[in-house]
């Protein structure tokens, strides 16, 4: 801190963080946080670039991951009716998110950040009316 004509002048360096594009904003948190993630979209080099999806959060005990669950409809021609069916997806979750089993998020895709993580967190909607309930997504 340097002290001129009695005021306060901070010495401290200006955060680097970049818009990731496709109209998503990027959180208070990543512009002014203090955190370090070399595999955050919002303030290291990962672009996003691909597919968007949504699902509901089904695990948050990996660091810095979560475990997203998407349902969907399938088809049986044979007999004319529908079957439920899901699958399960790794994401990367940036220190700027607050994350929390129920949650619905959307995520993007990017390039491989590990062995079966390849989507990032863009957007956290905290819904826990839909925890239990079979969602199309």
């Amino acid at each position: 801190m340097i002290l001129t004509s009695g005021k306060k002048v901070s010495t401290k360096e200006k955060r680097w963080y970049k818009d990731v594009g496709l109209h998503f904003k990027t959180p208070q948190e990543a512009i002014s946080g203090t955190y370090v993630d070399k595999k955050c979209p919002w303030t290291s080099d990962v672009s996003i670039r691909g597919r968007i999806l949504t699902g509901r959060v089904v695990s948050t005990k990996m660091t810095r991951t979560i475990v997203i669950r998407r349902d969907y409809l399938h088809y049986i021609p044979k007999y004319n009716r529908y079957e439920k069916r899901h699958k399960n997806l790794a994401a990367h979750v940036s220190p700027a998110f607050r994350v929390e089993v129920g949650d619905i998020v959307t995520v993007g895709q990017c390039r491989p950040l590990s062995k079966t993580v390849r989507f990032n967190v863009l957007r956290v909607s905290k819904n826990k009316a839909a925890a239990r309930a079979f969602g199309k997504f």
